[in-house]
């Protein structure tokens, strides 16, 4: 192989350059008791609140994600099963989409392959239990295969129920 001799090399200096130096705390601690004595607006008790849950749908968005017709649709699509794999179509991450305006609700959704044998009647399906939540009037589903499906589309819940967690 290719040994050759390891070789290190020193130097020997007088005197390094200073690193600067922090100022002393009492500056950090006089422009504290400074910015204390000018007047500024109370700080909410938790600032945090509501940073992790979404916000609210705005009134009358009953259509927005969020909203009561939305969250409808989106449990109407929790109840609809694959029949070879024993988790809803919502959590399988087959749907892409859901978009409510004006009583219309259009789904955007695919297959896990595109020889899928429920191909034909899924989304059939889907159209008719969308169509059935109140409120809305009609529905139209968007069958896509881009981008294609892959298991790292399922939720956690899907996994689980699956036995990949």
């Amino acid at each position: 192989m290719n040994e050759q001799p390891r070789a290190f090399a020193t130097e020997e200096v007088e005197a390094a350059t200073p690193v600067p130096r922090a100022p002393p705390l009492r500056a950090y601690e006089d422009a504290a008791a400074a910015e204390a004595a000018t007047p500024a607006e109370p700080r909410a008790p938790d600032y945090l609140e509501g940073f992790l849950k979404p916000p609210a749908a705005p009134a009358g968005a009953a259509e927005a994600p969020g909203g009561e017709i939305y969250e409808s649709v989106i449990t109407a699509l929790r109840e609809i099963f694959d029949p070879e794999i024993p988790v809803n179509i919502y959590d399988l991450g087959l749907i892409y989409g859901v978009e409510v305006a004006a009583g219309h609700a259009t789904v955007t959704m695919t297959l896990t392959t595109p020889h899928c044998p429920v191909a034909e009647t899924m989304p059939g399906e889907v159209e008719m239990r969308v169509a059935a939540v109140p409120g809305i009037a009609s529905a139209d589903v968007a069958l896509v295969w881009d981008p294609p499906w892959d298991p790292g589309k399922m939720s956690d819940e899907a996994k689980l129920e699956m036995g990949m967690l």
